[in-house]
């Protein structure tokens, strides 16, 4: 077998065993949550009688590993379970499935970190290009401060600032990203620039100086040198002969930030009320809605893990040790 096959299989069986794991960990934390979900789903005016048969329709009286299994299987399958919210106390079942519920929300979460990486990755390598070319200088060292001070700063302030800045002051974007379905293209990305501009400042720099970094680790090399003697310009040397062999980290912190995207969206999607799995989520932990919380931390888990294996296979396409084994 090739090697690059070998290698690109062994990470997707790492990636699968991981996800595992992942679920293991969700499910046990969930469990160990204080209260009876019952309880906190019928409400205060359910019966005990109520309760109980609440607890055995869903399965709530069953042993904890014998429920993780029932719902490892489910899932595999592609069945997410049902959620647990449009049940009253008198146990009247008015539910929806979970995939029902999480399916227009990961659309939505999926569109706002596409809009974000649409900006943040160009600018990060034009930003990281740009300062490796002329390192040191004034360009390089505003650049870096700037971006460095935009990611100190936490999420949510960020979305603060901006949404004071060019939703109150300069009322310029809406502050509220409340998009709908059947809503035209142009009027989503006008509501959705605001969080998306959030999420780029956020992780813009992580990109740019790891860009940055592996150029400039890659411009003292002796083809470089060579390159340079040759009387190629600086952009030509970085472009064509830096740029290509410093894509293996490159995408690996990409990636990183992507996934960052989907799976950290959840404080900036709560700011500005955006129809996500990150607000889903939120909502869903709010009412003790057990299916949704599992489904969503699982989707964020298995978004996680994909992009990283991406990040993997780009890297081992991107050495020539693996591409062409003596």
């Amino acid at each position: 077998m090739h090697p690059v096959l070998s290698t690109i299989l062994k990470r997707l069986f790492l990636g699968l065993v991981t996800l595992f794991i992942v679920s293991l960990i969700i499910f046990s934390a969930i469990q160990m949550l204080p209260g009876d979900f019952g309880e906190a789903v019928l409400g205060q005016a359910a019966t005990p009688e109520t309760v109980a048969a609440f607890r055995a329709e869903l399965g709530l009286d069953q042993p904890a590993w014998l429920r993780y299994l029932d719902w490892v299987g489910s899932v595999a399958t592609g069945d997410l379970g049902t959620s647990f919210s449009g049940r009253d106390s008198s146990g009247v079942d008015r539910s929806r499935p979970v995939v029902d519920l999480v399916a227009p929300r990961l659309w939505n979460t999926l569109f706002l970190a596409g809009l974000a990486a649409v900006i943040s990755v160009p600018m990060a390598l034009f930003l990281g290009i740009t300062t490796a070319l002329w390192r040191n200088s004034r360009y390089d060292k505003l650049a870096s401060a700037s971006t460095l001070t935009a990611i100190s700063f936490p999420e949510f302030f960020v979305a603060y600032i901006l949404i004071l800045l060019l939703g109150t002051l300069w009322p310029v974007l809406p502050s509220l990203a409340n998009v709908e379905p059947g809503m035209p293209l142009g009027e989503r990305i006008l509501k959705c620039i605001l969080p998306a501009l959030t999420l780029t400042l956020v992780i813009v720099a992580h990109m740019m100086r790891m860009t940055r970094a592996a150029l400039i680790n890659l411009l003292a090399s002796p083809y470089i040198e060579m390159a340079r003697l040759k009387g190629e310009s600086a952009a030509r040397v970085i472009l064509l002969h830096a740029l290509p062999n410093a894509l293996a980290p490159i995408a690996t912190v990409i990636a990183f930030n992507l996934a960052y995207l989907v799976v950290g969206v959840v404080v900036v999607e709560v700011v500005f009320v955006y129809p996500g799995v990150g607000q889903l989520m939120v909502d869903a932990v709010s009412s003790r809605d057990i299916p949704v919380v599992q489904a969503c931390a699982l989707i964020f888990a298995a978004t996680y893990i994909l992009l990283n294996l991406i990040a993997d296979v780009i890297g081992i396409l991107s050495n020539p040790r693996l591409l062409h084994p003596k």
